[in-house]
């Protein structure tokens, strides 16, 4: 074979494999050209910029393209007439950025969205769109690679919550990053089901139900979160295997995180602030709680805050093997709600937990304190079972119980024991950087 034809079969491979990449074009439209039919006779790698200006229809993506707005300052607005998805995905590598996409329809049942992928595909990347509907903002289904990040979901404030979509849904979705988004009016800021090897990572939730929201998810990290004004700041349920670490909830009227069957996972470096339910909404055993675990063993809590909520830690139904040291929980009325037969020691390795109500004293200035905190005791669970007994607990009878248990332990039941309570709060000065941020949000 001499050069020539070497030469020739080089550049005729090039061509064949990379042809669509050297010939792919941009396409500048306007609102009076017709977006479809361009989407349509796009080929692999265009790039579709959209002219300021309202584009009304139901759009689907079938080539390999990035549909963005030609003026990033003054978005393209993409209308779905109040009806279905406004932009439907059916390919991989697929960009779809600087859009202000809205009026979808609202049929939560054929899961009617701002974004809509519902077919395996890999490698798309959502990113700095502004979204507003009644639906779900984002949905993708057996996606692998995405990346969904920089986007503003806004729900329909006028409906009920349970008739709003979440702000953006992953389900079967691997291997992916949802970051740096703000929800807010819709039903949970982001669900996450079905779903494994993810990062969600420095996203904002605000007024509405749970900020982010886990099911049936396993080995997925929940980093850096920011959730106020919710009934949950976090949701985590029947998941495996999650590291939940430095995020925050603020404002919360049930949970600050709800822990339903979550096993073998890290809880830590998280910040609660605030979880208390309204007067208005007060019924009997309905309480704020810090951290709520419910049938979740195995799992490790350790370097949290828990302030102002109006129980601390409510841990039941057989939450056991947990580990739990070096939080502080400050300021909750009953810092601890432990429902179990169980003895539980929490500490680890000589280091135990920051109780803003504990009395004991520190005689050679370790830090530790040099007597058990126990949190409760038998009085505590009659008070739990018979909330009515709250109107004689200063009574002679109450007090001369207490005095009984205190001399008599073997007639005390099993409990919470922290062996080793701190002195003073390692969190001291996060707590003051919460309460300030928390208080300049307020005034704006």
């Amino acid at each position: 074979m001499n050069l020539v034809t070497k030469l020739f079969i080089i550049i005729l491979t090039a061509i064949t494999f990379y042809g669509p990449q050297l010939v792919a074009q941009e396409y500048r439209i306007t609102p009076n050209d017709n977006l479809q039919l361009t989407l349509d006779n796009s080929q692999d790698g265009d790039v579709i910029l959209l002219a300021p200006g309202s584009y009304f229809g139901n759009f689907v993506i079938h080539k390999q393209v990035t549909l963005t707005s030609s003026d990033t300052s003054n978005p393209a607005i993409i209308n779905a007439h109040g009806k279905g998805h406004a932009i439907i995905v059916k390919n991989s590598n697929i960009t779809i950025s600087h859009l202000a996409i809205s009026n979808w329809g609202d049929d939560l049942t054929e899961e009617n969205s701002g974004i809509y992928a519902n077919e395996k595909a890999s490698n798309l990347n959502v990113h700095n769109n502004t979204l507003k509907g009644d639906g779900f903002g984002i949905w993708f289904n057996k996606i692998d690679n995405a990346q969904i990040y920089a986007n503003t979901v806004e729900g329909n404030l006028a409906l009920r919550s349970a008739d709003r979509g979440n702000g953006i849904q992953v389900a079967n979705v691997s291997k992916s990053r949802v970051y740096d988004n703000e929800t807010f009016h819709v039903r949970d800021g982001i669900y996450v089901i079905a779903s494994k090897n993810n990062t969600i990572e420095n996203n904002t939730m605000h007024d509405l139900r749970y900020g982010i929201h886990y099911m049936y998810s396993y080995d997925n990290n929940v980093l850096n979160n920011s959730a106020y004004n919710t009934r949950a700041g976090y949701a985590m349920m029947s998941s495996r295997r999650l590291l939940i670490e430095g995020n925050k909830t603020r404002d919360s009227e049930d949970y600050g995180f709800l822990f339903n069957y979550i096993t073998y996972s890290t809880i830590q470096k998280n910040h609660i602030k605030n979880v208390w339910t309204k007067p208005e909404n007060k019924v009997l055993g309905r309480d704020g709680k810090g951290l709520f675990v419910y049938n979740s063993g195995f799992n490790t809590f350790t370097d949290n805050i828990i302030d102002t909520a109006e129980i601390g830690i409510h841990l039941t139904a057989g939450s056991d093997g947990v580990k739990i040291f070096g939080n502080s929980f400050i300021n909750n009325p009953t810092q601890v709600k432990y429902v179990s037969s169980k003895k539980q020691e929490w500490s680890q390795e000589g280091r135990g937990n920051y109780w803003s109500n504990y009395l004991g004293w520190d005689m050679n200035n370790d830090n530790i304190g040099d007597t058990v905190f126990e949190p409760n005791d038998g009085i505590d669970k009659l008070i739990w079972q018979y909330p009515e007994m709250k109107m004689i607990m200063d009574s002679p009878a109450i007090l001369i119980l207490r005095w009984v248990q205190r001399q008599f332990p073997v007639l005390k039941p099993p409990g919470v024991k922290d062996s080793f309570p701190l002195m003073t709060s390692p969190h001291e000065q996060l707590t003051t950087e919460l309460l300030a941020s928390s208080q300049a949000a307020t005034k704006e």
